[in-house]
């Protein structure tokens, strides 16, 4: 049996759809409200247009110290697991699978100097987790992560 294991969200992000746009940068905001479809008023063109809304896919995990989307604390990287689920404020995530990085994440304005192949080469095995949502619910900034 895994060890209880408890962090906080650090911050969450959302960006409604905006024609022309990809999914990035998303604005940080104080709350969200996560279903099986996703985080409500959030696109991911990828999600949406290749991944055809996959509800293994609802919400993507990072720990604060690889990248500050839901951005978690207190837990490390190494620490998640798919089929791990984590009471996040009222909702129930499961950890489905790792997030591969894109080329995307060079739209990121907290990214610097270093960006290009070498930059998405370093975030393999480090981009956060995809999670799957069992119980639906609101999450907030500052919220604690518990390991179920």
């Amino acid at each position: 049996m895994a060890a209880p294991l408890h962090g906080r969200v650090r911050s969450l992000h959302r960006k409604p759809e905006a024609p022309g746009e990809h999914g990035l940068p998303k604005p940080t905001v104080d709350e969200i409200f996560v279903s099986p479809a996703g985080v409500r008023d959030d696109f991911n063109r990828y999600r949406h247009e290749d991944m055809h809304d996959a509800p293994d896919q609802a919400v993507l995990l990072m720990t604060s110290e690889m990248i500050h989307t839901l951005t978690a604390e207190g837990i490390p990287y190494g620490e998640f697991h798919p089929g791990d689920r984590f009471r996040v404020g009222s909702a129930v995530l499961q950890v489905t699978k790792p997030c591969t990085p894109c080329t995307n994440l060079h739209l990121l304005p907290y990214v610097g100097e270093e960006r290009g192949p070498r930059f998405v080469r370093t975030m393999v095995d480090r981009r956060g987790w995809y999670a799957a949502v069992v119980h639906e619910g609101r999450v907030r900034t500052g919220d604690q992560i518990e390991r179920l």
